[in-house]
């Protein structure tokens, strides 16, 4: 699962891009043709659309804006949308569609399409779900901060110190924005609250706070303050200084925000479900799910459709796995077996850090081994490093989700793939394997280096962020491809990977049955484990997850089917021409899209190899 600035929600800041609403402004270009001039203007406005985020500026590699941190209220939310709008109408004003290149007709069509996304994500602002234990703004903001923000001079250090103390001020507009929602009567389970409340606290304690250990916060800075001196670039008596105001800014700006979301999230607690619900008792909450299904999957499915594929896709993938049970004459069914995977110690490194390291090591050593297959599945490679990590202890939660966050354009910051290893029998051998190959190469890291790294693309569409069921689909649509490249030798890896596709099966049932058809937590938890040898811990979190964040988890096999099925139908039209390089190029090159319009994509492609 990647988290990029997603979590952060539609990150917006105090922008100059003219008055807002005005008439369309005349674009002057000297270009040879249309298609050049729009690709000059899609390049203009991206550099407007970075100012609205100095966090997503800092995530390219720019230090630009880098002392400050995104404005995350309604207002700044609101200029965001008007801006798409007006510069959506600029466009239509500017350039004529019928006279682009086929790619400047895609980089039109995903414009107006991210337009589109913001225009309707603003009708349902009150049904959000502003801080939640799914890597909310509360956790992903220090986060960032830790292992995105390089500190290389003096001035690095005096802006980290200054986003401290804006983390502070973006807290603030998070918990109005939470207490606005709670008013229209939109709050998460009580289940949520206990998390943010319990992070919220594991940020805040410790050294500079009080006692004990230092914070991850506290940590970072010393950290940053010794490589200075060391390196020569400041004093010990200017290290002091900023030592004493990094302190400040932790202890009275960051600090003081986060009592007062614990503080509300205690006193609010008693009026959340106990029993969590699904969107649907939402106000307005039948459409609202609806909509999130479309940003999801980017597709018109329904949820009763996709309860169906999910349905469908459950009862195939357990005929896989009995084929794989017998194969290692198991002597039992496949309940039995799901047992045995789920609960036999030769499936789990041991529990504690030497287990959690052994978990890394292993991870490391699969992705090393694909590493050398790629050149024969992929004409484009990733120029980016990738590193595998542990999640920070303020932020690690047992059985989480494990996640990749990009690195950057110009390779200077690895891509990461986190693991969450607190509870190392939540995380089991078998399904270790291809977890790096989804969140390493061939998936997230791949698929996003390669994105932010293509030229001859417009900025807006190789940087321009995050699209669920491509991103995701792509992840699921690569753990199968490993298998092509010789992957998962052992049996019981090969288990693994069905366990990890009948996952992303069992979300399309289990989201669309909370929902949409008023399943309960509990209903959710014993269908995962009737029909996967995942573990109960590691099921209890994926549940709550969806719960919180209603139908992302529909976008991984939607995704994947669509890509499957655009494979098959060029194999078929091409026969001895299809080139599994040209496509995966094809499928990657073009930055992430929509569904709809990556079949267009690979339409071309087929056509112009059709033609020779």
């Amino acid at each position: 699962m990647t988290r990029i600035l997603a979590v952060l929600l539609a990150s917006t800041a105090v922008v100059s891009c003219g008055q807002l609403n005005a008439a369309p402004a005349p674009f002057e270009c000297s270009a040879a043709s249309e298609t050049e001039c729009i690709n000059l203007w899609f390049d203009t406005k991206f550099e407007e659309e970075l100012a609205f985020s100095p966090l997503r500026q800092t995530s390219l590699g720019l230090k630009t804006d880098y002392d400050k941190i995104d404005d995350l209220s309604v207002e700044a939310e609101q200029r965001q949308l008007d801006w798409w709008q007006d510069t959506t109408a600029e466009m239509e004003a500017n350039f004529d569609y019928d006279e682009l290149s086929d790619d400047a007709k895609l980089s039109w069509d995903m414009w107006q399409f991210r337009k589109d996304q913001v225009e309707q994500a603003a009708d349902f602002r009150n049904q959000a779900y502003i801080l939640h234990q799914m890597n909310g703004a509360h956790s992903a903001l220090p986060s960032f901060l830790i292992s995105q923000h390089r500190v290389d001079s003096e001035a690095d250090m005096t802006a980290f110190i200054s986003r401290i103390s804006g983390i502070g001020t973006a807290i603030d507009q998070l918990l109005v924005r939470a207490q606005s929602n709670a008013a229209a009567g939109t709050r998460p389970p009580q289940f949520s609250y206990d998390a943010v409340i319990a992070e919220s606290r594991k940020i805040t304690s410790g050294a500079p706070f009080g006692n004990g250990e230092a914070s991850a916060l506290w940590t970072a800075s010393e950290g940053h303050l010794a490589k200075l001196v060391e390196d020569g670039t400041i004093t010990e008596t200017r290290a002091d200084e900023l030592r004493e105001q990094a302190r400040t800014a932790l202890t009275q700006d960051l600090q003081p925000a986060y009592q007062r979301v614990i503080d509300w999230f205690t006193e609010d607690k008693e009026n959340a479900d106990a029993e969590a619900k699904g969107v649907s008792e939402l106000a307005d909450g039948a459409e609202f799910y609806n909509f999130r299904l479309n940003q999801m999957t980017t597709t018109s499915l329904t949820a009763d459709e996709i309860h169906e594929i999910g349905l469908s896709e459950v009862a195939r993938i357990r005929g896989e796995m009995e084929t794989i049970k017998n194969a290692v004459g198991f002597d039992g069914d496949l309940q039995a077996f799901f047992t045995f995977m789920r609960e036999d110690d030769q499936f789990y490194f041991s529990d504690d850090d030497k287990g959690a390291q052994d978990y890394i090591d292993a991870a490391e050593e699969h992705l090393a081994f694909i590493k050398t297959r790629l050149p024969d599945y992929f004409g484009i490679l990733p120029k980016a490093p990738l590193e595998v990590r542990r999640v920070e202890p303020f932020r690690e939660q047992d059985g989480a989700a494990q996640h990749y966050r990009p690195g950057t354009p110009d390779g200077s910051r690895p891509g990461i793939y986190y693991a969450h290893l607190s509870d190392m029998r939540a995380m089991s051998i078998p399904s270790l394997e291809v977890i790096a190959y989804h969140e390493g190469n061939p998936g997230h890291h791949m698929q996003l280096s390669i994105a932010q790294e293509l030229t001859g693309v417009p900025k807006f569409r190789a940087q321009g962020g995050y699209i669920p069921a491509f991103g995701e689909g792509w992840g699921l649509y690569s753990e199968k491809l490993a298998k092509e490249m010789g992957a998962y030798k052992d049996p019981y890896s090969d288990f693994g990977r069905l366990t990890t596709e009948m996952w992303r099966a069992i979300r399309l049932v289990v989201d669309t049955g909370i929902h949409s058809k008023g399943w309960s937590e509990q209903q959710s938890v014993d269908y995962f484990l009737a029909n996967s040898p995942i573990p109960e811990a590691a099921v209890k979190s994926e549940v709550r997850r969806y719960i919180v964040m209603p139908g992302q988890a529909t976008a991984y096999k939607i995704g994947m089917i669509k890509i499957q099925e655009l494979r098959a139908e060029a194999e078929q039209a091409l026969g001895d021409k299809f080139d599994i390089r040209g496509f995966h190029d094809t499928v990657l090159g073009g930055g992430p899209v929509p569904l709809d319009l990556l079949e267009k994509r690979v339409d071309q492609w087929v056509a112009k190899m059709q033609a020779g």
